[in-house]
């Protein structure tokens, strides 16, 4: 068996770690939103804990990067953790910060062996309708024509946004939030086409399999027709009082009494003889 890369070891021994600096990052990120009215300190250290999380993410990263065998090769097969890492760092946005997070945990969630694609599918549907719903919460909140004013309102615009139903009871009107609409959007129409891929591939592994187990009975059942058929004509040849054919290697038996001179005639006498 191949012995893994330092770079594979360190990749399975950070993620649990990471995906749970993620969950304090989503903590973080969401208590100024729900509690703006928050003391002070509450809200710098939340503030410290969303860049703590990412400065954790590029120092992953550039460990990654170090002990990756090719290391222009690993820039160039990991694109978006480049860009998470360096978003924050363009303009001091938290709204980058989010995006930065979430496309860091989605590449180290589908490097996770144990996550199946529908764990992964579940967990990006719940993150990114909660992420979703804060941004556009924090965003429009405070717009003069506003109609998202509070968390309910969010999850519900986020949840018929990314199921592309859009009924148009709330809908946001500053440019950030419409750029969050279409992200969130295109990420819906995404993650619905995987989910149908995966039941539609599930579906024809389950057909496949059938047939194939039907396929095998078949064969099965015809091999003891066959036999069956073999049986029955033995039976009928022995029935008949035919010899039975001799098998390869065994001596042949002969079908009726053994022929030779019985005890009387060789003794060289007849029945009814005297001696003179």
């Amino acid at each position: 068996m191949r012995e893994p890369t330092a770079q594979i070891r360190w990749e399975q021994r950070t993620q649990t770690p990471l995906l749970a600096l993620a969950v304090a990052f989503g903590v973080a990120y969401a208590v100024p939103i729900v509690a703006p009215d928050a003391e002070p300190w509450v809200h710098r250290v939340c503030s410290a804990v969303e860049w703590a999380v990412w400065g954790a993410f590029a120092v992953d990263y550039a460990v990654r990067l170090l002990l990756a065998p090719a290391r222009w090769l690993f820039v160039r097969g990991h694109p978006l953790d480049l860009l998470a890492v360096l978003l924050p760092l363009v303009q001091p946005l938290r709204l980058l910060r989010v995006v930065s997070t979430l496309l860091l945990v989605g590449r180290r969630a589908r490097m996770a062996p144990q996550i199946t694609l529908t764990t992964y599918v579940a967990g990006a549907v719940v993150g990114l309708m909660m992420f979703g719903s804060l941004a556009v919460l924090h965003v429009e909140r405070d717009a003069p024509e506003g109609n998202i004013k509070t968390l309910g309102d969010a999850v519900w615009w986020s949840f018929t946004t990314m199921t592309t139903v859009g009924y148009g009871d709330h809908a946001p009107t500053t440019g950030l939030g419409r750029v969050l609409a279409v992200g969130l959007m295109l990420s819906g129409i995404a993650l619905l086409g995987v989910v149908t891929a995966n039941i539609a591939a599930w579906f024809i592994s389950r057909f496949e399999r059938d047939d194939a187990q039907e396929r095998r009975q078949t064969a099965l059942l015809e091999a003891l027709t066959l036999e069956v058929r073999e049986l029955r004509a033995e039976v009928g040849r022995l029935s008949a009082g035919a010899p039975v054919p001799a098998q390869p290697g065994s001596a042949a038996v002969p079908a009726g009494p053994a022929a030779g001179p019985g005890p009387l005639t060789a003794r060289g006498g007849g029945a009814g003889r005297t001696p003179a």
